[in-house]
């Protein structure tokens, strides 16, 4: 890296998390990409001064931030040199050693006709038997509800982890039993998505119960309808769990009754919409939003639709001052407006009520539901569970809830 002519600037895509080692306080860096070594953690004077490396500042800048720190000392242009370099020979700056990097990682993903599962033997068992346990210990969690699965359109589901969220993955999966659908389009959280609002793949999906086939022929249709708003690549997929989690419980659920899935990752609206409301979005993904409903409502077999999303996301861990025990009643308040819009079908006060709080409570799961209300017909919402899980360590906290959809016209 030439550090004499660049204005560094650290990935935006890394996640960074304090723990502590040692009897000292590290902050800990997650790469989805896995160009950074598995376990790197920085002490917190470094994390702090790559949080400045936003792109404007010269090596000269970084040298007198560093000599301020330092109580004055002198710090030499070579050894701020070394340090970016070293940064950058690590992967954590947006530089073109990272972009190289990157682009052979998304050239061979594309090449895949499967997508692996990202998160099993981390976040779940990687063998079939021991998942079937797990997920038969977190469904009975709750009791059957005796809902006539065949009814029941659309659900909402957690993406948090599978221990936190147990309780809730149970009262939405249990709504599934008995259901028969030949086909499931799963919505996504693209976490990390940076253009489109959509983002699609033709790869099956493979988890430790075996592989699940994709409904190719809709991805066409939904890729032909909305080219102007879906990603170039399919990328973000790879590691995303938003819709990984969903597939587990899909396939434990539904055993035996064969279903392809439409996989669709949707990514955040403000950065895209020129116009921040509901018309502004309808206007902008018209095509993709008309197909999918086609594909929803196409008469060649039930389809079943299902979201992956969790709620606000408050505390230090997420931008605010505040904890997310001290933000819990405002953040609940504003959750619980969006499910009672989102349940009752009214997507204008669903919209109105994100609109009035702004991206205050970082609600990651707007879009995908966005989406999900447009694409609804002659349903009604019922919100099964609601919960706050409070991250002590970090002060921080995220909400996530099970919503399940069932025709009116059911008893």
């Amino acid at each position: 890296m030439n550090t004499s002519d660049d204005r560094p600037r650290l990935r935006n895509d890394l996640e960074f998390f304090p723990v502590q080692h040692g009897g000292r306080q590290l902050i800990l860096i997650r790469d989805s990409l896995g160009l950074v070594e598995e376990g790197k953690a920085v002490p917190p004077a470094l994390y702090q001064l790559l949080a400045q490396l936003d792109g404007t500042m010269t090596v000269r800048d970084i040298q007198a931030l560093l000599m301020r720190e330092r109580g004055g000392i002198l710090v030499g242009q070579e050894e701020v040199e070394q340090l970016l370099s070293d940064l950058d020979e690590a992967f954590l700056l947006d530089s073109k050693g990272f972009e190289q990097a990157r682009a052979r990682i998304v050239e061979a993903f594309a090449r895949l006709p499967v997508r692996s599962c990202a998160l099993c033997g981390r976040s779940y068992p990687d063998e079939a038997e021991a998942l079937k346990e797990k997920l038969d210990e977190i469904l009975s969690s709750r009791p059957a509800r005796g809902n006539a699965g065949n009814h029941v359109r659309a659900l909402v589901a957690p993406h948090i982890d599978l221990n936190v969220g147990a309780g809730v993955y149970a009262a939405a999966y249990r709504t599934l039993e008995g259901a028969t659908p030949s086909r499931v389009v799963v919505l996504g959280v693209g976490h990390h998505m940076t253009d489109g609002l959509f983002c699609l793949t033709e790869k099956d999906f493979e988890t430790p119960f075996g592989t699940i086939q994709n409904d190719k022929a809709s991805i066409k249709k939904l890729r032909d309808s909305g080219l102007p708003v879906i990603s170039p690549d399919d990328f973000v997929h790879r590691s995303e769990h938003s819709i990984e989690f969903q597939t587990i419980f899909l396939q434990h659920v539904l055993t035996g009754r064969p279903f392809t899935i439409v996989p669709i990752l949707c990514g955040g609206l403000r950065p895209l919409l020129p116009r921040f409301h509901r018309n502004g979005y309808v206007e902008a993904a018209a095509g993709f939003l008309g197909a999918l409903t086609e594909i929803i409502d196409d008469g060649k077999g039930e389809t079943l639709v299902v979201a992956g999303v969790d709620l606000s996301h408050t505390g230090p861990k997420f931008g605010h001052r505040e904890t997310g025990r001290q933000l819990q009643p405002e953040s609940e308040s504003h959750d619980r407006a969006l499910l009672k819009a989102l349940s009752s079908g009214d997507p204008d006060a669903f919209w109105e009520e994100r609109i009035g709080e702004g991206d205050r409570f970082n609600v990651c799961g707007f879009s995908v539901l966005a989406c999900l209300m447009e694409v609804l017909k002659a349903v009604r919402g019922r919100v099964l569970d609601y919960q706050v899980w409070h991250e002590d360590p970090t002060r921080s906290a995220v909400s996530f809830s099970a919503v399940v959809f069932t025709e009116k016209t059911a008893g």
